[in-house]
């Protein structure tokens, strides 16, 4: 049996980085893009090899669609050269960005960011990577908790994700003849330098999250990994089109 490949977009740091670490311990090769730390890439893919799985690091900034095209074709380059291989197994539209301001502040300049990397970037970038994905695969796309539950300052980013958990029933369903699942993944807030920290340095916002939190804390990255490459198992091959909060339980 051949060992599965996962591609994982902003796999470099925070969230993607325990992905991609939590599926090379399950016995996963990984590709991931990263948009500008190469050092940071570099040292991840030593991270999987020396876990006993391979890597490949691929530049990609997924705000530009213009490029999508031909990142497929270097990704089909990759999977030739380094797997003799023409198909990988599993999609992880990761990649993303945060701004935290009411709905009145937003600007449209930041809501088109937001689009750009949040919704357009998964729709056409997986429709460029569909043709490589293998039947029976699996793409998960990363949404948010902000989608069920209304945190003042992120109107547009949760906006940007409530059309990612749309498009999943979609895939789901277009994709479901050749075996595909498509699911979306919901974290709750999360320790990491996305949106510029927040949650991680703003003491105030971490303790009142951690209040309204099931379990008593806000989360960290090594909660989300794990859920991942669980996700993506094909012991879930049953699971599709469905919508998997790992927040700890947020507002309930």
């Amino acid at each position: 049996m051949m060992t599965p490949i996962a591609l994982i977009t902003g796999g470099s740091r925070g969230l993607g980085r325990s992905m991609v670490l939590n599926l090379a311990r399950k016995g996963v090769d990984v590709v991931f893009t990263y948009r500008e730390r190469e050092a940071e890439a570099a040292a991840l893919v030593q991270a999987v090899n020396d876990l006993g799985q391979q890597a490949a690091a691929l530049q990609l900034d997924v705000a530009k669609g213009s490029g999508f095209e031909a990142f497929a074709t270097q990704l089909q380059q990759t999977l030739d050269q380094q797997w003799q291989r023409c198909r990988f197994n599993y999609l992880v539209n990761n990649a993303g960005v945060g701004v935290h301001k009411t709905f009145e502040e937003t600007t449209e300049d930041e809501f088109d960011q937001l689009m750009n990397i949040h919704l357009k970037a998964p729709f056409f970038l997986t429709q460029q990577l569909v043709p490589l994905l293998e039947d029976g695969g699996a793409i998960l796309n990363v949404s948010s908790g902000l989608t069920r539950f209304a945190i003042p300052g992120y109107a547009a980013y949760a906006t940007m994700k409530g059309g990612i958990e749309v498009l999943t029933h979609y895939l789901a369903k277009e994709l479901g003849e050749r075996g595909i699942r498509v699911n979306t993944l919901a974290p709750g807030a999360i320790e990491t330098d996305f949106g510029g920290g927040a949650v991680r340095d703003n003491q105030e916002l971490n303790q009142f999250l951690a209040s309204q939190t099931a379990l008593g804390r806000v989360g960290v990255p090594e909660d989300i990994g794990p859920v991942v490459a669980y996700l993506l198992q094909d012991e879930n091959r049953w699971v599709t089109a469905q919508r998997i909060e790992a927040s700890g339980g947020m507002f309930l």
